[in-house]
């Protein structure tokens, strides 16, 4: 049914359950899994009496960030694996994460895409907002949410 299945995580619990059930989905449909964590730009300030931040201290902590989100990925990788499953651990630059996980669906030409929802119920879903929301309005394939 599915050929190649997309799990988004950004390493929390909730995250980690919603990998567990994409890698054991991938192994009953035999499909391969593209494992993908967006990973922030370091947010700039262009407000008066804001302190600026040097380059070489952005360029560092993004840096950190990228290897952080690797690291993510990895471990989804390393699990993927050890359940027979192909698997391709990515990470994508940006500050839209949603759009970032609808693109990367598209690039990797998948056919699900995975992701969990972080359970937000009123004011705070509305002032918050929700990536998962957005995947599941925009995206053209199927979209799988995991509490």
């Amino acid at each position: 049914m599915y050929q190649r299945i997309l799990v988004a995580t950004d390493g929390s619990p909730l995250s980690k359950k919603a990998v567990s059930s994409a890698i054991e989905l991938a192994g009953l449909m035999g499909a391969e899994l593209v494992a993908l964590k967006v990973v922030p730009r370091y947010p700039q300030s262009y407000f008066e009496g804001s302190l600026p931040v040097a380059a070489e201290e952005m360029a560092r902590i993004e840096k950190q960030w990228a290897e952080e989100g690797q690291a993510v990925v990895d471990a989804v990788k390393t699990s993927a694996l050890a359940s027979n499953v192909k698997v391709n651990a990515v990470t994508s630059k940006s500050d839209l994460v949603a759009e970032a996980v609808i693109a990367a669906a598209k690039k990797y030409k998948c056919d699900l895409i995975v992701m969990a929802s972080h359970g937000r119920r009123g004011i705070k879903r509305l002032l918050l907002g929700s990536e998962t929301q957005h995947v599941l309005t925009h995206s053209h394939i199927p979209v799988l949410i995991l509490r």
